[in-house]
């Protein structure tokens, strides 16, 4: 009845998840020209999808603990979810803030798209990070907003000729 390949569908479509979390890493560590030793990195949401708390196989921190196995300084950021995240990853840094949270950072993450991140002013975060590049694992930032602010913004999962509005550019 199509129970085997609904079942087959459902492992590819884990499978492509958990190479796009493996991505995100290797694209962190590729911007540190190898290794990612010492970097502070701060990687935006815990939550699995934004408006929640829920944790349970969350990329964001699946992704966060890949950086800080890495050898990556990781502190994340979550408006909600930032106690349920550290009951299960404790050995990562938790920021009260988002100002403080991006203080210092040499690589934002973007990996949960809450409306506080979508709506970050990119000129006043650039006065808090040591090195201004973002990676959006989301696709919810306005790219050409960004980009003007100075950020080098690296968008993952979505043809680079897109715009953070959607548009393609031909």
């Amino acid at each position: 009845l199509g129970a085997d390949d609904a079942q087959m569908l459902l492992r590819q479509v884990d499978r492509i998840n958990m190479r796009r979390r493996e991505k995100m890493v290797a694209r962190v560590r590729e911007s540190f020209g190898g290794s990612m030793l010492g970097h502070p990195v701060t990687v935006l949401g815990a939550a699995f999808k934004p408006d929640s708390d829920d944790v349970r196989d969350s990329p964001a921190l699946s992704v966060a603990e890949a950086l800080r196995a890495d050898g990556a300084r990781v502190t994340v950021y979550d408006p909600v979810a930032v106690e349920n995240a550290r009951r299960i990853f404790p050995q990562l840094h938790y920021a009260p803030t988002l100002e403080g949270a991006l203080e210092g950072a040499d690589a934002l993450v973007v990996a949960t798209d809450w409306r506080e991140f979508r709506e970050m002013d990119p000129v006043a975060s650039r006065r808090r990070v040591a090195r201004p590049v973002v990676f959006d694992g989301r696709n919810c930032l306005p790219t050409d907003d960004w980009t003007a602010a100075g950020w080098d913004v690296r968008r993952i999962g979505q043809c680079p000729s897109r715009h953070g509005d959607g548009r393609v550019v031909n």
